[in-house]
């Protein structure tokens, strides 16, 4: 974990949530961890929460049906580092105004969290937490490879009536959320659930509720 900003900088609603994260490990969101041996490719993701009419929010992006890599999936912005790029904090502010438009001088990072492996696609994730301190309109930048930007609000991510589990045909069961036209679960719904504890945002829901991953996607 690499601290970036003075936690006294962030505002209330998100003090919580960086004090418990300056105090985990990767454990706290995944059990993968990248192989001794073997290829990995480095990445990040902005997990940029900010406030809107609704109280706090995050930025997730849908992906486009037609990519080849995790089509129609919910994600933070992000993606695969570029040689050129200084660190993942550089990373993830690159592909999220590449992915969504929104300006990094509007975006304070506040810390990496430590790296996450993801054995489908061989990526080492840098997931960097970040205060949208100054929010700008956000859209999708290139519809061929993003198909929906939103503000989703901490309060319906956290609301019982949308949260569950969902089971992948490989007989994955993780949690899961139900987002205005979206189906939140994998990797990003991980983190989800990882932060929304962390910033004392939970409520008791159903963890008995399973759905069929095939079925909650037609669903939405």
């Amino acid at each position: 974990m690499t601290l970036l900003t003075d936690p006294a900088d962030v505002p209330e609603w998100m003090a919580t949530l960086v004090k418990a994260a300056t105090q985990i490990d990767a454990k706290a969101f995944s059990r993968m961890t990248a192989p001794a041996t073997g290829t990995t490719r480095a990445a990040a993701v902005l997990m940029l929460f900010g406030e809107g009419n609704d109280g706090p929010d995050v930025l997730l992006l849908r992906r486009s049906d037609t990519l080849g890599s995790h089509p129609g999936q919910v994600a933070f912005p992000g993606g695969a580092a570029d040689p050129t790029d200084d660190g993942p904090v550089d990373t993830a502010l690159r592909e999220a105004r590449e992915e969504t438009g929104v300006l990094r001088e509007g975006v304070r990072p506040v810390l990496v969290l430590p790296d996450l492996f993801v054995p489908v696609s061989g990526f080492v994730v840098s997931p960097v937490l970040a205060h949208w301190h100054e929010p700008c309109p956000v859209e999708p930048v290139d519809p061929a490879e993003t198909a929906a930007v939103a503000r989703v609000p901490i309060a319906h991510l956290a609301d019982p009536a949308n949260r569950f589990l969902v089971s992948h045909p490989s007989g994955y069961v993780a949690p899961a959320f139900s987002a205005p036209g979206m189906l939140v679960w994998g990797f990003t719904a991980g983190l989800l659930n990882g932060l929304i504890a962390l910033g004392g945002w939970e409520r008791p829901w159903d963890g008995t509720d399973v759905r069929d991953l095939d079925l909650a996607l037609r669903a939405t």
